[in-house]
């Protein structure tokens, strides 16, 4: 099953407003979803953008991929950089650990 991170759309006509949800890729647009793990508000200034950044992750390191809108809007929520961050400390970590077997 290919999970993605995506935009659920809600809201009134010409009010938009999105939820983040984890689905399965097959599932339509606003159909059946796995989980919510934030919302995006484009109509609000400030603050339009809440994430449960460690459901994000979660998600994320288990192989769920963003679609391009999510990932521009982790990326502004600071949510991306830190799961990048995470993976390249972890990546150090089995660098490290598989030089001192060989030496």
């Amino acid at each position: 099953m290919a999970v993605k991170l995506r935009l659920k759309r809600m809201g009134a006509k010409q009010k938009p407003f999105y939820r983040i949800i984890v689905a399965d890729s097959r599932s339509p647009r606003d159909g059946r979803f796995i989980e919510t793990v934030g919302t995006y508000d484009p109509v609000k200034k400030d603050n339009n953008i809440s994430v449960n950044e460690e459901r994000v992750n979660y998600w994320l390191t288990n192989g769920a991929q963003p679609t391009d809108t999510v990932k521009s809007i982790l990326s502004k929520s600071g949510v991306w950089a830190n799961y990048k961050n995470s993976k390249v400390k972890k990546a150090e970590k089995t660098t490290k650990k598989s030089t001192k077997k060989e030496a």
